[in-house]
């Protein structure tokens, strides 16, 4: 077995691949990305009745990965590039080979994929961590469940100023109901449930309306998001109708958020 980690500052992933098949991903939260590793990765053995000698390779990727300098357990480990895993991973579960992966993490990477040519094509500091501090600035908490909640309860035309509110008729190319301005008609008066609302929008739109940018400036159609923001409830809400819109295909994987330990373990094998 080949295991994949993805090592952020505060949530580690992890994945076994064996056999060209997927092996219990999990995640796990710590306060630090050494403890979150060494966390994630007894825990996989243990819920798996793995023996370290099942493993004959450890690829480790992502911004925590630069605090680990020696091998796993004493096994076979190696430091998988991230942009690289990213689009080895998003490939494997989607099939599709010409894509722009977007890679939802606490900000935002951009990767084409055409066939084996991988690379990174740019980036947004906007992602997870601006979900959090906004959060802690605006509804005094960094508990994401609870701000989810919140939005599940809001009204994003509470907040968000829409085509229909500046015009009666749609313009071309936009229905009524797209967004004109994100948080443009927000009030310090508002709702603890529309804020929450307002700012998942926010980062969800920015985030997705620079995916579109690379899309045209590519001519790539197929538009794949992977990592952890791809759980918010919202978040096929939100991405979705940049299909008709735009003219692409949005695509969200199955196992989305493991797509980055995933491509690191096919790293090896590449």
């Amino acid at each position: 077995m080949i295991i994949g980690i993805d090592v952020g500052i505060s949530t580690t992933k992890i994945v076994g691949l064996r056999n060209g098949k997927i092996v219990s991903p999990m995640r796990i939260r710590a306060t630090d990305p050494v403890t979150s590793l060494y966390g994630a990765f007894g825990k996989f053995l243990y819920d798996n009745k793995i023996e370290l000698r099942d493993i004959c390779q450890v690829m480790l990727t992502g911004a925590g990965s630069a605090y680990v300098n020696e091998p796993i357990y004493g096994l076979p480990t190696k430091k998988a590039d991230e942009f690289l895993s990213n689009g080895l991973g998003a490939r494997f579960e989607t099939q599709i080979d010409e894509m722009i992966v977007v890679s939802m993490g606490t900000g935002t990477s951009y990767v084409k994929c055409q066939g084996n040519d991988i690379q990174n094509i740019c980036g947004l500091a906007m992602g997870g961590g601006t979900l959090q501090g906004l959060s802690r600035m605006l509804l005094k908490t960094s508990d994401i469940k609870h701000v989810v909640q919140l939005a599940e309860k809001g009204d994003e035309s509470n907040v968000n100023v829409l085509i229909g509110d500046i015009t009666k008729m749609p313009l071309p190319g936009l229905p009524l109901t797209a967004t004109a301005s994100l948080l443009g008609k927000a009030h310090s008066n508002a709702t603890e449930e529309d804020t929450a609302i307002g700012i998942i929008y926010m980062v969800l739109q920015t985030i997705g309306s620079a995916a579109i940018l690379a899309s045209m400036g590519t001519g790539i159609k197929d538009i794949v998001f992977i990592g952890n923001l791809t759980l918010l409830p919202q978040c096929r809400k939100v991405l979705m109708p940049f299909e008709e819109l735009y003219g692409v295909r949005i695509t969200i994987p199955q196992y989305a958020e493991f797509c980055t330990a995933i491509g690191a373990a096919l790293c090896y094998q590449q």
